[in-house]
């Protein structure tokens, strides 16, 4: 059967989010970072939603459409991106936020249930449609391309710096304990 990675493979390419987005900060990186605290209740678990979701994932992958998916879990979407980039070599560009959620809610919020696939332009609106005909929110995201994470008024972020960052933060953070 086909499967898919994280790893995003052809520049040019469409990010689509897929799954209910309510900027769900409780429990989160975020808040345990950003805040200082950790409080709240973690993001609340939809089972019907994340079947659906879950489903419609695993009909893409298999009508051969999709190659490249990863989950949003611990640090949501923005880190769910990131290792994707990191993972496949190439860079994104992030879409500005025209939703109601705040921006660090959207980038940062851990809700259950959401995925982010590779798309190629051509499909993305048919995926879009699909999803929303089972009930499920979708929205493209970003574009990939080029060796950076951008996003407009924020300052580019290379990914041979966030490499260093992601690889180098385990050993400090061991010789540090």
């Amino acid at each position: 059967g086909r499967t898919a990675d994280l790893a995003l493979k052809t520049a040019g390419h469409l990010l689509v989010v897929i799954g209910r987005e309510d900027g769900h900060l409780g429990q989160s990186l975020y808040q345990q970072i950003i805040a200082g605290r950790l409080e709240g209740a973690p993001p609340p678990v939809d089972l019907a939603d994340e079947i659906k979701a879950g489903s419609l994932i695993r009909s893409l992958i298999r009508d051969g459409g999709v190659r490249t998916v990863h989950d949003v879990s611990d640090g949501g979407l923005l880190v769910a991106i990131a290792e994707m980039a990191l993972a496949g070599d190439l860079g994104v560009e992030l879409f500005p936020n025209e939703g109601k959620l705040p921006d660090h809610a959207v980038w940062f919020g851990e809700d259950q249930g959401r995925y982010v696939l590779e798309v190629s332009p051509e499909e993305a609106q048919s995926i879009i449609d699909r999803a929303r005909l089972l009930g499920i929110p979708a929205r493209i995201v970003g574009r990939t391309g080029g060796e950076e994470l951008v996003l407009k008024g924020e300052v580019a972020l290379k990914l041979a710096e966030l490499r260093e960052i992601h690889e180098s933060w385990l050993p400090r953070y061991m010789a540090g304990l």
